[in-house]
Formats: structure tokens, sequence, C-alpha cells
């Protein structure tokens, strides 16, 4: 009584391809895969920016730290020319 039966899936099926055709509900099942495609890349992606942020915060960080010493070095360098 409350469900819907088969017969009735049916005829709803038949109504839409009659209305709109294969060759349309066959684009539109194109575009809505490609859209759920695409989606799913957005997100992974999202993920792999986060990871890659984090190792760029990283790597510039490691660095930062080496060019710092780095310049120590130089510094050193030029005070002992300076005392020769």
């Amino acid at each position: 009584m409350g469900g819907i039966s088969i017969w009735q899936l049916l005829i709803v099926v038949l109504i839409v391809v009659l209305l709109f055709g294969t060759k349309k509900l066959r684009g539109m099942g194109a575009d809505l895969g490609s859209a759920v495609k695409g989606f799913k890349k957005a997100m992974s992606d999202e993920d792999q920016g986060k990871k890659d942020a984090d190792f760029d915060q990283q790597k510039l960080a490691d660095k930062k730290e080496q060019g710092e010493s780095l310049n120590q070095k130089e510094q050193d360098k030029a005070k002992d020319k300076d005392q020769v």
C-alpha cells in the first residue's frame, strides 16, 4: 500500500526515457560521473596539499637553519680576514 512496486518504477523509467531520450540521459550520466570524479580528485588533492605544505614548511625551516650556520661561518671568515 505505501511502497512503490517494481511496475511503478518501470513506468516512471519509461516516461523519463521517452521525455529525454537515451542520448540525453547518457550525456547527463557522463556529466554526473565526471563531476563526481572531479570532486574526488579535488578532495584528494586538498589532502595532498596539506601534507605538502607541512613538508615545505619543515624544509624551509631546515634551509633557514643551514643558512644561518653558513652565514655564521662567512662572518667568521670575514673577521679572520680583517684581523690578518
